[in-house]
């Protein structure tokens, strides 16, 4: 996954923050801290632009368990982030209830596929975070 994670930020990079394979969808690069290992991560995902923030899911297209990148954002909220050429601090805030269900559906709307995420995810609730401008 790494190598595919590579090429992906890589295009994002040279694109402005476009990825061919994801179209139209907005993207975001987070740059999180290990809550097991303290190292930094980096990892490209579709977002959810909403007013002046950026919403992500941590689907991991319906397995069983969350992403690692949920811990990390749990564990060290104080992340940054790069959308389209630019890179700054950011703050997470994980959304729960009612919100994250609005949100969640507001994205399935979008991406159909969310839908199929929560499908094969069973009993795992995916979580939502919404990051902002630190």
């Amino acid at each position: 996954m790494s190598d595919w994670n590579d090429q992906v930020m890589a295009e994002f990079r040279a694109n402005g923050g476009k990825v061919e394979q994801f179209g139209d969808a907005p993207m975001i690069i987070l740059h999180t801290i290990g809550a097991k290992s303290g190292k930094l991560r980096e990892i490209p995902l579709v977002c959810l632009p909403e007013g002046d923030r950026w919403i992500v899911f941590a689907s991991k297209a319906g397995a069983p368990v969350n992403p690692d990148w949920a811990y990390n954002l749990r564990a060290n909220p104080a992340i940054e982030v790069e959308v389209g050429t630019e890179k700054f601090a950011a703050a997470v805030t994980e959304v729960t209830g009612p919100e994250r269900d609005r949100l969640y559906a507001t994205q399935v709307e979008r991406m159909p596929q969310f839908g199929e995420y929560e499908q094969k995810a069973g009993d795992r609730l995916i979580p939502v975070f919404a990051l902002s401008r630190a």
